[in-house]
């Protein structure tokens, strides 16, 4: 489906974005546009790609601009067949501290990326979440939770014709930039201890190449207003440490517990009871189709679903537990323990 089609990544110089490229950078796609806000990062990436691969290079356009600004990102879209959008404020204490910041990155922004596909006909748009999104209790996951709903309500004023609007929501994304692994990996190698902040807290482990499977998923199937997520392992962060410890540590190596950060879950929640309710298993994934029904009072109060007590949330307490060898094992395929 993206033989000679023309991808746009916003937020392209992050983590996802860097993943997202390098996975179609040496296929049949014609052209992939970078959108970001950082011309330093463009800069450093541009080189990086130019070296690593110089007969592909060319395929990739930066473009300067700034999702909360409508003007500055309007004209990187025409032309395009695709949109990832993974521009956002994902640091939960910056967040917290900053929250109208995050609002208008994380909804506004995102808004001008629809306005902007709509606008220039794209043929279909994945918007990343996070679990922080489902049950949230931080202004990180407010917004994500409010970006959510906007593309599912805006996914209803448009025709079969026009562009698909999907989501994917994600758990923990392994040595993503700003994550705990490639901290815990900085402070073993100046010498420091490992600063946990609760061990009994318990994440979702999912590797970048993973995590663009779920984007590939939600392009080849995904239908107007659908969320995807991709089902994966949690481990709790004191089994993280602990493995990291063994494979990069040594006998001097402590783990220091410092108590929870702002904003902070105990777990996290990747699809909540009543999304469970309307689910579907797709195997490896679960589809969310979005919720329909128009302002019509008579559909929510008088026909609503008694199914929500015979279902369970999806969250990282109950889904599969890594023990530390099991960990040992999913960190072997990051390449900062290769």
């Amino acid at each position: 489906m993206f033989k000679d089609k023309v991808l746009l990544i916003t937020g392209g110089t992050g983590s996802f974005g860097n993943a997202v490229a390098k996975r179609f950078l040496t296929s049949d796609i014609r052209e992939i546009r970078i959108l970001s806000r950082d011309e330093k990062k463009q800069d450093d990436m541009r080189h990086e790609y130019q070296q690593k691969f110089p007969e592909h290079a060319d395929k990739l356009k930066f473009y300067i601009g700034d999702v909360r600004d409508y003007k500055s990102i309007e004209y990187a879209f025409k032309g395009v067949d695709y949109v990832f959008h993974a521009a956002a404020l994902k640091q939960v204490p910056s967040c917290e501290f900053y929250p109208i910041e995050a609002v208008k990155t994380n909804v506004l922004g995102s808004d001008n990326v629809i306005d902007a596909c709509v606008k220039h006909g794209i043929k279909k748009a994945i918007f990343l979440s996070t679990d922080k999104a489902a049950y949230p209790i931080n202004a990180m996951g407010m917004t994500k939770a409010l970006m959510e709903k906007n593309v599912i309500a805006r996914s209803r004023q448009l025709q079969k014709e026009d562009t698909v609007l999907c989501l994917t929501r994600y758990g923990n994304v392994m040595a993503s930039r700003g994550s705990v692994i490639p901290l815990f990996v900085e402070q073993i190698a100046n010498k420091q201890p490992i600063t946990v902040t609760n061990p009994e807290m318990t994440r979702f482990m999912m590797t970048l190449d993973e995590a663009v499977e779920l984007v590939l998923f939600a392009f080849e199937h995904g239908k107007q207003g659908d969320l995807f997520v991709q089902k994966a392992p949690a481990a709790t962060i004191d089994t993280l440490a602990k493995a990291i410890v063994e494979l990069k540590g040594d006998e001097d190596t402590r783990i220091v517990n410092i108590g929870t950060r702002h904003g902070e879950k105990l777990y996290e929640v990747l699809v909540t009871k009543e999304d469970m309710v309307k689910a579907e298993d797709l195997g490896d994934y679960y589809r969310i189709p979005a919720d329909n029904r128009d302002l019509n009072y008579d559909r929510y109060i008088s026909k609503g679903s008694a199914r929500l007590d015979e279902v369970e949330e999806y969250n990282s307490h109950n889904t599969a537990r890594l023990d530390v060898e099991g960990m040992k094992k999913l960190l072997k395929k990051l390449e900062l323990f290769q």
